[in-house]
């Protein structure tokens, strides 16, 4: 495998749940930033931001919406959101009622590309914090509470969090996970038991990777997690009544 600095970077990425109690610079703060912005963005719409979480109480309150106190010790801890809003308002300024259904950038294809964008944009910051020798972790926790993190961070319409980014100096140093089945060439593969044949030794290293970071804590095995996730009841009705009341229209 060829490999620079930045396939090192990547190839090292671990999730860091515990920080050193120092903060981040701010040109360090600003080049994350910046690069968060040349991320790709479809059709140059922009249709992303990310809410930086200084204040100590308000990141009390996200870490209470995760339910991981580690959230309210980042160093930087950002909020990536759906903004159409500010998209809304420029198309106002040229004649264009938001809440008229002349206003497409409310609808659900522009709702998964504004999604996606912010995926990128948050991406970009966490891969240039590894490559400066920082840790992250990506927090789908706060969403939890959507409604409740929708008032804190007070979104106005058309907006819509979609993830959480905690940066910091590492305090851990937890191995890399394993990772396998992903890769397919061509066409999707038609015998799903072929390739499930690689799943009982890669559950085997998937435990060993769980017993080595945390022994006191035994965790399932992949297959068994993914069983265990697969059971929860997670509503597509809830995402798109709360998507409903920031003013999207995701039936559409």
């Amino acid at each position: 495998m060829v490999t620079n600095a930045t396939i090192e970077a990547l190839l090292g990425r671990r999730s860091i749940r515990k920080f050193k109690d120092e903060a981040i610079d701010d040109d360090t703060r600003a080049t994350l930033e910046t690069v968060a912005q040349h991320a790709a963005s479809s059709q140059f719409l922009n249709d992303w931001s990310a809410i930086r979480i200084t204040d100590p109480a308000t990141k009390a309150k996200l870490a209470e919406f995760g339910h991981q106190p580690y959230i309210a010790t980042a160093p930087l801890l950002y909020v990536f959101v759906i903004d159409e809003h500010r998209n809304a308002r420029i198309a106002e300024r040229k004649g264009i009622d938001p809440a008229s259904d002349e206003f497409h950038l409310k609808y659900s294809y522009r709702f998964t590309q504004a999604q996606n964008d912010a995926v990128l944009a948050l991406h970009a910051m966490e891969t240039a914090a590894y490559s400066l020798g920082l840790g992250c972790v990506i927090l789908g926790s706060l969403l939890n509470n959507i409604p409740g993190l929708i008032d804190v961070l007070n979104l106005p319409e058309y907006t819509y969090p979609v993830l959480g980014l905690a940066i910091g100096k590492p305090d851990q140093n937890p191995t890399v996970k394993p990772r396998t089945m992903q890769f397919f060439e061509n066409t999707y593969p038609a015998d799903a038991d072929g390739v499930l044949d690689q799943l009982p030794a890669f559950d085997e290293e998937v435990h060993r990777y769980y017993d080595l970071r945390q022994a006191d804590r035994p965790v399932d095995a992949f297959s068994d997690q993914v069983a265990t996730i697969s059971r929860q009841d997670v509503s597509h009705q809830t995402l798109l009544d709360k998507a409903a009341a920031q003013g999207f229209r995701l039936d559409q």
